[in-house]
C-alpha cells in the first residue's frame, strides 16, 4: 500500500471553510477513485495560519496514477485552492505503508 502525503496551509480563520472545501473536492475524488484505501485530513490551528496534512492511501502506484495522472509526484490542485492556500507546493511525498491497524 502507498501513502500519498500533501501539506498546505491557509490564513488563520479560513480553516473551517477550507476543510469543507477539501471534503467536496480532494476527499471526494480520492474516495471515488478505484484503488483508494482511505483518506485522512489532519489539521493544526496556529496563531497566523491553519496547517493541513492530506494523507491518502492507495492499493498501488497504478491507483495513485488514476487519481493524480501521469505524473504522480505532482500535487493535484482544484480551482479554488488558489483562493485559500498561502502557497502551492508543487509535489507530494509518497511512502510505502510498512504497518497498518487491522
Amino acid at each position: 500500500m502507498i501513502a500519498r502525503v500533501w501539506r498546505g496551509s491557509v490564513a488563520a480563520g479560513r480553516g473551517d471553510a477550507y476543510a469543507a472545501y477539501l471534503d467536496t473536492t480532494g476527499v471526494r475524488d480520492c474516495r471515488g477513485t478505484p484503488g483508494n484505501r482511505g483518506v485522512y485530513v489532519l489539521r493544526r490551528d496556529a496563531t497566523d495560519r491553519t496547517e493541513f496534512v492530506f494523507i491518502s492511501l492507495w492499493q498501488s502506484l497504478d491507483a495513485v496514477r488514476r487519481f493524480a495522472g501521469d505524473d504522480p509526484e505532482r500535487a493535484r490542485y482544484y480551482p479554488e485552492d488558489h483562493n485559500y492556500l498561502l502557497s502551492l507546493e508543487p509535489t507530494v511525498t509518497h511512502y510505502t505503508v510498512a504497518a497498518s491497524l487491522p
